[in-house]
C-alpha cells in the first residue's frame, strides 16, 4: 500500500491499490449508475442480477450476485459518504435512512484520486468489524476477487 489510509487497522481493514488507465469520472460512473455496475460489479464467472444507488448518505446501496452453482447473494446497505468522482463509502451495517440492519460484514471506502497522465489511483478498503471476518474475507479472495472486479470495470468502461 503505497498510500495510506484513513484511520487504517491492518488487523481489521483490507485495501487493494491499483493505477488505472481511466480518467476518475469514468470510474465513478462504474460504481454509480446501476446500468453499469451490473456489468463488472461481480468476479466472473458470478454475476450481478440487479443493482440500485441512491447516491445520498443514508441512500441504498444494493446488489444482486449469482454464483456459477445457483448461489444468490442479495448485499443490502446504505452510502455513509458521497464526493462525486473522489470518493464513496458504504456500509452492510446499516440500511436505507441509517437503519441498523444486524446483518454487518463490511464497510467499504473507493477513493479515486486523479493522475497527471489522466488515469486514476483507485483505492479500495473494506474495513471489518473483527479479525475473524477479515479473515473470511481474505479466504474469499479478497485481493484477487477486488481486482478481477477492476479488470472488469476498466474493460467495461473503455468500451462504451
Amino acid at each position: 500500500m503505497t498510500h495510506i489510509v484513513e484511520n487504517f487497522d491492518p488487523k481489521l481493514d483490507l485495501v487493494f491499490e491499483r493505477d488505472i488507465d481511466i480518467a476518475p469520472e469514468l470510474v465513478w460512473a462504474a460504481w454509480t449508475r446501476p446500468e453499469h455496475l451490473v456489468n463488472w460489479f461481480t468476479p466472473s464467472p458470478w454475476k450481478t442480477l440487479e443493482a440500485h444507488c441512491d447516491l445520498r448518505p443514508g441512500g441504498l446501496f444494493s446488489s444482486v450476485m449469482a454464483g456459477p452453482n445457483g448461489e444468490r447473494h442479495d448485499n443490502r446497505g446504505c452510502y455513509l459518504e458521497v464526493v462525486e468522482n473522489r470518493r464513496l463509502t458504504w456500509t452492510d451495517a446499516l440500511g436505507p435512512g441509517f437503519r441498523p440492519t444486524g446483518n454487518a460484514f463490511i464497510t467499504g471506502v473507493v477513493t479515486m484520486e486523479p493522475l497527471p497522465n489522466g488515469g486514476t489511483r483507485y483505492i479500495a478498503c473494506a474495513r471489518h468489524k473483527d479479525e475473524a471476518t477479515v479473515e473470511a474475507h481474505k479466504q474469499m479472495g479478497f485481493q484477487e476477487g477486488w481486482g478481477k472486479a477492476l479488470d472488469q470495470l476498466v474493460a467495461y468502461m473503455k468500451q462504451l
